[in-house]
This record gives structure tokens, C-alpha cells and sequence, in this order.
């Protein structure tokens, strides 16, 4: 019989230490009783989640600690996010991850003021915005289908009637690159919307060129119907910025072939999601969607979220858990906001699911997908904690959750595909 276990990610924990914290990360400057009290009962570790180098998105670093290397299985961001907002991927289909964003015209281009639309686009406004872009924009020869999903973000499929699409293209986001399929964070770039052209070596390829050109018909036409939306007339208004393009980034033209979770690993698994990529990976992987609570304040929300989890466990061996909270005020380089949500965190989430949770019985592990830089607004590519605590776990001597003190832990350094078949394997004693 498997020992229950929650599997907990929060997004983006890592970071840089910084000089107005003493020398501190965020996580380390906050106030941490319950995780400070997981990592003196269990043992503790540090994770290079999918590679040295590679800052990782979320999508390759979910892969990644849910023990599928992204290097084998990824396809590309955006099938994932695709299929995590309901649409429908074939092959030769090009689907990416979007954001709505802000720009201005600039000699025949566009500079972009901001990539998210000062992050206060709401989910009602942007699905305003999908909707008329699905029913303002044709393309000769091709059709299309956009989502909104969260705040600023999207999915987006297009579709040709001449071909099949290659994802062998650039990003017009210019905050994110291309190795292979795996999409990494930039740590600098010119702030201008990048002409989408098929990357090195594809440029002779029939489908590269048709995406390449098909994309770049279809930002410049989607671009034309968000400046006279009504949305961003009301927006313009109230002085705040319009979200008058759709950034594109992360294509795949199929959907990866994956083990389901349950025959890879064994237990049956469940995914509490809060984001569509983790939906979509969670719905490709054969886990069970529990779908998070949103729109309600934040203080609530984690509260909810604890009490869900607590009911979810018990329709499943294991329940992978992923809070998005500390990495959006990383990306702003608010660090004094990154160590109060953490600190929320740990006193609302954890202390609710702690209360709940016998762990004397189960098991909980606590790490993050990547580390997200308030020096840098960026991910990077700097290791994260692990801690792993509960039934047949014993202490190691680590005292606290941070990015050093973990580093002396008797996990030691694993790779981000390796924390899963560890985890599986104390579940099962």
C-alpha cells in the first residue's frame, strides 16, 4: 500500500541573495515556521530542475520534477497550454503560449511597453479581447483558434489549409529563446516584437516558412482589431495601458507521446492546478485534474486551497500541488513583496494543511520548478530546495528551508527527473 503523499511546488521560490536582506534570498529573510518545521523533521536536498544553463519555463520544469525529462518528451509550450484551455492539437498544427501585451509602432515594427499589459488585465477583459480577435481576424487559407485563459495569458492554435505547420520558428516574444523544444527565459533582450522566421538549419523547410508567414499575418491582423476593441478603448480611459498585441512563444506542431503517470510511476496520482499548463500536463499524463479555486482574496484562497487539498489526498496516492504565488512579484523585482507572499504561504497553506495532515502517516515534499531572480525580474538556472518529510523519513539536521541551509542536507543534488521515483519509493516504504 502506498503512503499518501503531497507534493507541493511553489513556483519561482528560488532567488538571488539580496544586499537590502543581508546577503539573503527572500525565502531565507522570511518567516518560515512551517516549512522551517517540515525541513528539521525530514531530510533535505537541492534540485537543478531540467539542466546547468538552462533557466527553465514552468512547462519544461513541471516535466522535469513530475519525473518526464523534457530533453526526451517535450514538444513545445504550447500544445501543453493548448490543450490546458480545451483546444484541440493535431499534428501539423501550430500551437503556441501567448500573452496580451502592450506596444506602440516603430518604423514599421513595434516596441513593446509592456509584455503583460501591466499585469492588471483581468480574465474577464481578456477573453473580451480573444473574442474579438476570433471574430474580427480572417486568413486566407488558414483558420485559427484563441483562448484566453488567466490574466494576460493565452493559448493560441493556428491551422493551414496548405500544409502542415513546423514549430521550427522563433518567438515573436523576444523574452524567450529556442533550444530545441524547450523554451528558456532570456536573460536580456531588445524590447521589440521579433519578426517570426524559421530558426537556423529550417530555412529552406516548406512548413517552417508557411508558420513563420502565417504567424506574422496573423499578429499584424490581430494587432489591427485590439487597437479599436472596445476593451482597450475603456482601458485608455481609465489610463491605464491597452492590450493591443498577442505575443507568441514556445510552438509545438504535435502533442508529446507520454507514459501515463500511474504506469511510469505506479501511484495514482492527482494534479491541483492553477494554471493551464499544469492543466495540460496534468490531462497528457493521465492525473486526475483537481482544479484550484480562483477569485477570491488571496488570504482566503490559501486557506481554500489547503482544504482542498486535504479532501483531494483522499481520492488519490498522490497530489501534486503547484502555488504560483511566489514567482509574479520575482518578475517585478519586488523582493520585499516575494518575501511576504512566502511568509502568507507558509502561515495560511501550510499551517491549514499541516493541521490536516498526519505526518505520521504521509509524506510531504516541498520544492519549486525553478528560481525566479527579483536582481534579475528573470528565471534562472540556480538550483532549488528540496525537502522531504513524514512517515519513514528521518532528520538529517538541516534546521531550515532556504537555498543554503538545504544545500547540507543528506539528499544532496539531484536533477530535477530524479525527485519523483525518490518520492515514489519512500511512498511505498
Amino acid at each position: 500500500m502506498t503512503t499518501p503523499f503531497l507534493y507541493v511546488i511553489l513556483d519561482g521560490l528560488g532567488d538571488d541573495p539580496i544586499d537590502a536582506l543581508g546577503g539573503r534570498t527572500p525565502l531565507e529573510a522570511a518567516r518560515t515556521p512551517y516549512l522551517d518545521h517540515l525541513a528539521a523533521q525530514g531530510r533535505c536536498g537541492y534540485v537543478t530542475t531540467v539542466g546547468e544553463g538552462i533557466a527553465p519555463e514552468s512547462d519544461i520544469a513541471v516535466f522535469a520534477i513530475l519525473g518526464y525529462d523534457p530533453h526526451e518528451h517535450h514538444t513545445g509550450r504550447g500544445p501543453l497550454e493548448a490543450v490546458g484551455a480545451g483546444l484541440e492539437v493535431r499534428e501539423g498544427d501550430l500551437a503556441y503560449r501567448v500573452n496580451f501585451a502592450t506596444v506602440e509602432s516603430d518604423d514599421g515594427g513595434w516596441t513593446i511597453v509592456d509584455r503583460r499589459v501591466g499585469r492588471d488585465l483581468s480574465s474577464e477583459e481578456a477573453h473580451e479581447l480573444a473574442d474579438a480577435i476570433n471574430s474580427g481576424v480572417t486568413l486566407d487559407g488558414a483558420s485559427f483558434e484563441l483562448r484566453a485563459t488567466v490574466g494576460h495569458r493565452g493559448a493560441l492554435v493556428l491551422r493551414s489549409d496548405e500544409g502542415p505547420l513546423s514549430a521550427e520558428i522563433e518567438n515573436s516574444d523576444p523574452a524567450y529563446g529556442r533550444e530545441g523544444a524547450l523554451g528558456v527565459a532570456r536573460a536580456s533582450f531588445e524590447n521589440k516584437v521579433v519578426t517570426v522566421a524559421p530558426l537556423r538549419g529550417h530555412e529552406d523547410d516548406p512548413a517552417a516558412r508557411r508558420a513563420a508567414e502565417l504567424t506574422n499575418r496573423w499578429l499584424a491582423a490581430a494587432h489591427e482589431v485590439l487597437e479599436a476593441s472596445e476593451v482597450n478603448r475603456r482601458r485608455r480611459a481609465a489610463g491605464k495601458l491597452p492590450g493591443n498585441f498577442v505575443l507568441t512563444r514556445d510552438a509545438g506542431d504535435h502533442l508529446p507521446d507520454l507514459v501515463p503517470f500511474r504506469r511510469r510511476f505506479g501511484p495514482d496520482m492527482g494534479c491541483f492546478v492553477e494554471m493551464p499548463v499544469e492543466l495540460g500536463i496534468a490531462r497528457l499524463t493521465g492525473m486526475g485534474a483537481v482544479e484550484a479555486p480562483t477569485g477570491i482574496p488571496e488570504e482566503q484562497q490559501y486557506e481554500a486551497w489547503a482544504q482542498l487539498a486535504l479532501e483531494a489526498i483522499e481520492g488519490y496516492d498522490g497530489l501534486y500541488i503547484h502555488i504560483k504565488g511566489p514567482d509574479v512579484p520575482a518578475h517585478d523585482g519586488d523582493h520585499e513583496a516575494k518575501l511576504a507572499n512566502i511568509e502568507r504561504i507558509d502561515a495560511i497553506f501550510f499551517g491549514a494543511l499541516l493541521d490536516g495532515f498526519d505526518l505520521g502517516r504521509g509524506l510531504v515534499a516541498v520544492t519549486a520548478d525553478h528560481s525566479t531572480s527579483c536582481v534579475r525580474k528573470a528565471h534562472t538556472d540556480a538550483p532549488v530546495p528540496l525537502l522531504i518529510a513524514g512517515a519513514g523519513v528521518s532528520p538529517d539536521g538541516v534546521d531550515s528551508f532556504g537555498e543554503t541551509a538545504t544545500r547540507d542536507g543528506a539528499i544532496g543534488h539531484l536533477m530535477g527527473p530524479q525527485i519523483m521515483p525518490r518520492l515514489v519509493e519512500l511512498a511505498r516504504g
